[in-house]
């Protein structure tokens, strides 16, 4: 029987965890999940496909794990995730290496899926199963792919919004939260694990509680986590600007482990663009949102994304986007090029624009923020931060770590030297002393 399965997980933190739950349960049932895919039998491959470029990475991690079957370097290949769920008709005939290729509802049966191709001869059938989305596990073990003494804690799953431009409704399914006793229970066993910071997510965090409870229960859920002996940062990810509330605002400045950091995709601030794409507000409403963030908690880092070339973007749309960046001076910010998304509302829009137009404006944006970006890295030489040790780098003699103003794997790193031992996971405090190559540099106080 082959037991030894190797898992290629991409796309967001929410498709982290589902391998994670996968991973967990492949264990439990006796399998061997490795870190080299060299020593694998069989390989997973936990697809995203948010935007084109998603898509091409997925492709390729297919490609080139169908390539090692070929060459008999792995017996089978299992392709799960986003993708599947999408393009569940086209894959096999795309990638007739597969085994299996199974839809994100399946996620609580790949124990089943993978006993089924693991004790089988020669070739076994191609194998095929998509079950209702509602049916993905939102509980249950973790075989976490990242360090013990972070974790993301997924709050719900699935997305209700119908931003005109988004595949996630028709792929993840409607919005599902997790009962809180059951979101409570898993960060106090994250935390008995080594857990120090737990990152919150789902595909909209601020509407938590909505479907189950007829009510938003982040605030709530940031008191109860608050109470965790032992928890030191608690960080929001994913946070509609229309459900920031005053509520919210205050759960975050009456809970010190909640950090004082909070994502906001905007996508736009012109009022008829985002109308477009289904949703609401203007650049009016949004300054005002961030500026009454940045009165009430004092220091707070606030990211955002935004989306380039919509269609129908004209040139003075995007000239006030611009603008509204350099107002604004996000302290982290993403800008994409619009990504045509069949299914979608937006891809049928009049005004589509060259991809060429949208890469530019994309382009023009991110040169704009690089500026803001390292005005604010020099304007924090000389300040103290607490900064989460990841790494001991022998060649620098430094440390690596990320300062409590910086997400995991998607903002920066500090270079941190110390007189003394540190451990990976330790939380000290770093006085800022330089910035060299839009990185910073400090020292242990």
């Amino acid at each position: 029987m082959l037991t030894k399965i190797g898992m290629i997980s991409l796309g967001c933190p929410k498709n982290q965890v589902d391998f994670e739950r996968m991973a967990s349960a492949l264990e439990s049932a006796g399998f061997t999940v490795v870190d080299d895919l060299g020593d694998a039998q069989i390989i997973i491959v936990n697809t995203c496909c948010f935007i084109e470029d998603a898509k091409k990475e997925s492709i390729a991690n297919i490609l080139d794990a169908a390539s090692m079957k070929e060459d008999g370097l792995v017996k089978r290949l299992v392709i799960t995730g986003c993708m599947a769920e999408r393009y569940r008709d086209e894959l096999h005939g795309e990638f007739p290496e597969a085994d299996a290729v199974i839809g994100i509802g399946a996620n609580g049966d790949i124990v089943d899926v993978v006993t089924r191709l693991a004790g089988e001869d020669g070739e076994p059938e191609f194998y095929s199963c998509f079950p209702e989305k509602t049916l993905l596990p939102l509980d249950g073990k973790r075989w976490l792919a990242s360090p013990p003494y972070w974790a993301y804690l997924r709050l719900a799953d699935g997305c209700s919004n119908r931003c005109s431009y988004c595949a996630i409704p028709s792929i993840r399914g409607r919005f599902r939260s997790r009962p809180m006793s059951n979101i409570v229970t898993e960060a106090k066993e994250l935390v008995a694990g080594g857990a120090k910071e737990l990152i919150l997510i789902a595909q909209d965090t601020t509407r938590y509680g909505e479907d189950i409870y007829g009510d938003r229960m982040l605030p709530r859920l940031l008191d109860e986590l608050q109470k965790i002996q032992d928890l030191r940062w608690i960080r929001l990810l994913y946070c509609y600007p229309d459900r920031i509330t005053d509520e919210l605002i205050s759960a975050m400045e009456r809970n010190d482990k909640v950090l004082r950091y909070i994502d906001i995709p905007i996508q736009h601030c012109n009022a008829d663009i985002l109308k477009a794409m289904n949703r609401s507000g203007d650049r009016g409403r949004m300054t005002a949102l961030i500026n009454k963030l940045r009165e009430r908690l004092p220091g707070i880092v606030i990211r955002t994304s935004l989306i380039a070339g919509f269609p129908g973007e004209t040139a003075e749309q995007f000239e006030e986007l611009c603008d509204f960046v350099r107002e604004m001076k996000f302290d982290r910010l993403g800008c994409f090029a619009y990504s045509r998304e069949e299914g979608t509302p937006a891809a049928e829009l009049e005004g589509q624009l060259d991809d060429d137009v949208k890469a530019s404006r994309a382009e023009t944006v991110m040169d704009i923020q690089e500026e803001i970006f390292l005005d604010k890295l020099k304007a924090s030489v000389g300040s103290v931060l607490p900064v989460m040790i990841d790494f001991y780098d022998s060649y620098t003699d430094s440390y690596y770590g990320r300062a409590s103003t910086d997400a995991p794997e998607i903002d920066g790193i500090i270079h941190v030297t110390c007189g003394y031992e540190l451990e990976e996971g330790d939380i000290v405090d770093v006085e800022v002393t330089n910035v060299v190559d839009g990185e910073l540099i400090g020292e242990v106080c």
